[in-house]
């Protein structure tokens, strides 16, 4: 029985009242050019691919010289994913696609190759390392990567707030003197350690040609963006006064060669520190102004990825996409929305805007999912599947290929079938598939893939992605059974007819006809009138405790989390009852915590009619994914906030603004809007800018087409080189040339205003500001 709604918690209930003052969205109208607001612009980054497998590993030196590998992605020192374990190979095949937002900015791409320890610490075998602005270079396409040896000179993140001074003193003597004042002020973005934040300090040398003079900050405890703001002092030049005995043998040094040079380094306590990066600056920047004050990038140390070694690493085979859009407001997008979505009423439908953009945009990923997301948004994807399925059926000249070719209609159809048919299959599959990753049960019957000395009687070590192939195999069979002659030659694998001989049984048969109708009928069944909350994310993360420990301190402890559709709750293990559940209907807010409030990356803060519940989770990624999902679910509940504490109450005050009562209202706008439709997570901004970008790159097979149409209309018919335009669909070429000519206009349009954001970004950017440090190469 649900319990009634509790009041609110201090921080939220004053907080509640400040909702019903939010203010109201501005009403989509004309663009001005002259008023762009730049903060309207979204910069959204997004990666998808596949972690193929890995060949010519190096080999133990032992008896034993197989490894046991995985794979993760790295966003500069940050892992953000992990493949499955492969056991016991020296060419571990991953097979592994992934798909993730990208939250923060970042300057190198990294797939690190381990060999999992039991006992010891995984070893990195190998890196594929790629910097940003090289991943276009790769995009799309299957690459073997050489591995390169993992250095850990090399392996650095993060960037230095720097200021230096020149000052001359007098001294007691009556001489001048050049002082030099180095100010380190501040980090940002230092990479965790063993998981934790680490405890950097920073040694600060003035090196010359005869000189090494270093000094050292404090620790800073528990921290990736440590406030050091330290001051040193260093003499650059001696008078002639200087009597000192030193290993200086001139009277004034030659500034021009003089550097600073700044590393920082993790405390290791007990244990050697590590180093976390370098950089030099010479002091002739000081040659024209007596004060300089910059961001650096921290660099990798001189001999950094130089490593003595020469063996070979093996390769890595990667498919890589990496995209960086820029939303700019809803009303840019409305005159390629409008001729997109009316897309399924055009005849034919090969002269509408969205098979056009099918035709020159052959990349399935690319292009299909953006167009079918705002398709789907508004309706319109049945429509238009229709029509180009109707297509492909004209021109299908032998009907077992139908629907089997790589054609728009199929594409769209896999698509949509992932978007609406996601929770169908987690609640049909799941549990099943749960059971077979966490079984070491094989399938194997292929005589071929059989290892050396194994029988399809006795077979223990295939890997499960295997199973879950024959598993397929199986269910697809046993659904057309009824047309196979039962026959060798009616199978596609003749080993497939030997296992079906155990499946022989009427019964069998039938269960999975009966299962295929119900699944294709169209009729409408009587609902049961309870439905089954949708499961949406689950995984391991840190919370902090929600009471005292017995110390009176509160703590992190590790959980697992569970959202459905209904409720958040966290457990000790898997499958165990919950400790602790949120309904969803009592989210007011979920936004990020600042890590100052703990010295904690990656936390967030999910505000409900209780306290606030604290969650820490492992990488930046997931902490996207996690707010993401649990905002979309919850964005429409009443009395959500509009304001909140972007970092915690401790000790008596609120750290962001140091409000004392926990009653306070929020002194940050909760960054969540409420859409006016909500029925499909799909930002149709986004989807469109996608479109918009993947034109700009195809214009010139736009061109081509538009060139082809010409062709058409003047001659009538194909000419003796047909190769030109032979690949496109045109059957009306007048209608498909207006349609082209259309899309050409709203895409110049919307050059402009991307081409005036973009020089907006760059001057806005001053090089050695913290947007765009020094050393930075894109």
């Amino acid at each position: 029985m649900a319990a009634a709604a509790p009041a609110a918690p201090p921080a939220a209930a004053s907080a509640a009242a400040a909702s019903s003052e939010a203010p109201a969205a501005t009403a989509a109208g004309e663009p001005d050019a002259g008023h762009e607001d730049h903060r309207e612009v979204r910069v959204l980054q997004s990666l998808r691919g596949k972690i193929c497998e890995a060949k010519n590993l190096l080999p133990y030196l032992g008896p034993n010289k197989m490894r046991d590998c995985f794979c993760t992605i790295n966003l500069d020192q940050e892992e953000v994913y992990r493949t499955q374990v492969v056991e016991k190979s020296l060419s571990p095949f991953f097979s592994e696609e992934f798909y993730f937002e990208i939250p923060r900015a970042f300057q190198y791409l990294s797939f690190y190759v381990y060999d999992k320890n039991v006992l010891q610490r995984d070893l990195r075998i190998g890196k594929v390392a790629i910097k940003k602005e090289d991943l276009c270079n790769h995009s799309g396409k299957e690459t073997w990567f050489s591995l390169q040896p993992v250095d850990s000179n090399s392996e650095v993140q993060g960037k230095v707030h720097l200021e230096l001074k020149l000052n001359e003193l007098i001294t007691e003597n009556g001489t001048v003197c050049q002082q030099l004042v180095v100010h380190i002020k501040a980090c940002h973005g230092l990479p965790l350690i063993n998981g934790q934040s680490c405890d950097p300090y920073a040694t600060v040398s003035l090196v010359g040609p005869s000189r090494n003079d270093q000094k050292k900050t404090k620790v800073k405890k528990k921290t990736s963006n440590p406030q050091f703001n330290e001051i040193f002092y260093f003499e650059v030049t001696r008078s002639s006064s200087y009597t000192r005995k030193s290993q200086f043998q001139v009277e004034e040094e030659d500034i021009e060669k003089l550097e600073i040079r700044i590393d920082l380094w993790n405390n290791g306590n007990l244990v050697q520190d590590i180093f976390l990066g370098e950089l030099k600056v010479p002091v002739n920047v000081l040659r024209s102004d007596s004060s300089h004050q910059a961001w650096y990038l921290l660099q990798p140390r001189d001999n950094g990825n130089k490593s003595s070694k020469t063996d070979d690493l093996g390769s890595l085979r990667l498919n890589i996409c990496y995209t960086e859009d820029y939303v700019l407001p809803s009303e840019y997008y409305g005159p390629l929305k409008t001729l997109l979505l009316k897309s399924p009423d055009v005849q034919p439908i090969s002269a509408s805007a969205a098979y056009i953009f099918g035709e020159i945009c052959r990349d399935k990923n690319d292009a299909v999912l953006p167009l079918v997301r705002l398709l789907l948004h508004h309706d319109k994807l049945v429509l238009f599947a229709t029509a180009v399925a109707e297509l492909d059926l004209k021109d299908t000249q032998d009907a077992n290929t139908i629907f089997r070719g790589n054609s728009l209609a199929t594409r769209c159809l896999d698509e949509m079938m992932k978007i609406v048919g996601g929770h169908y299959l987690k609640v049909t599959l799941k549990p099943i598939i749960d059971e077979i990753c966490e079984s070491s049960k094989s399938c194997e019957i292929d005589p071929i893939k059989l290892k050396e000395g194994d029988n399809v009687e006795n077979n223990k070590d295939a890997p499960t992605i295997r199973t879950l192939t024959l598993i397929s195999k199986t269910i697809q069979t046993l659904g057309s059974w009824g047309s196979l002659s039962k026959s060798k030659s009616s199978f596609k694998e003749t080993f497939m007819c030997e296992f079906f001989k155990m499946f022989q049984e009427e019964g069998y048969i039938i269960a999975v006809k009966k299962f295929l109708d119900e699944i294709s009928s169209t009729e409408t069944k009587e609902s049961s009138g309870t439905s089954e909350p949708v499961h949406l994310k689950e995984g391991e993360m840190h919370k902090r405790a929600q009471g005292r420990t017995r110390i009176g301190k509160k703590n992190f402890k590790k959980r697992w989390f569970c959202l459905t559709s209904r409720e958040l709750t966290y457990h000790k293990q898997p499958g165990k009852d919950a400790i602790y559940t949120i309904p969803v209907k009592n989210i007011l807010a979920v936004e990020k915590l600042e890590e100052s409030s703990f010295n904690k990356k990656n936390m967030f803060q999910v505000i409900h009619t209780e306290k606030p519940l604290y969650v820490q989770a492992n990488n930046c990624v997931e902490a996207n994914e996690w707010i993401d999902v649990l905002c979309r679910v919850s964005r429409c509940n009443q009395n959500r906030l509009s304001s909140y504490h972007p970092s915690a109450y401790i000790n008596g005050s609120w750290l962001c603004c140091q409000e004392t009562s926990e009653n306070a209202v929020g002194c940050k706008p909760c960054t969540a809007g409420v859409p006016a439709d909500i029925q499909i997570d799909i930002d149709e901004d986004r989807e469109t800018e996608r479109i918009y970008s993947l034109f700009t790159l195809s214009l010139l097979k736009l061109q081509k087409m538009e060139e082809a149409c010409g062709t058409i209309a003047v001659y009538q018919g194909p000419q003796k080189e047909p190769d030109d335009y032979s690949k496109f669909v045109i059957e009306d070429s007048v209608t498909t040339f207006k349609t082209i000519q259309q899309i050409k206009s709203i895409i110049e349009k919307l050059d402009e205003p991307h081409e005036k954001y973009r020089k907006k970004r760059s001057s806005s950017a001053k090089y050695g500001s913290k947007e765009n440090p020094i050393g930075k190469t894109s």
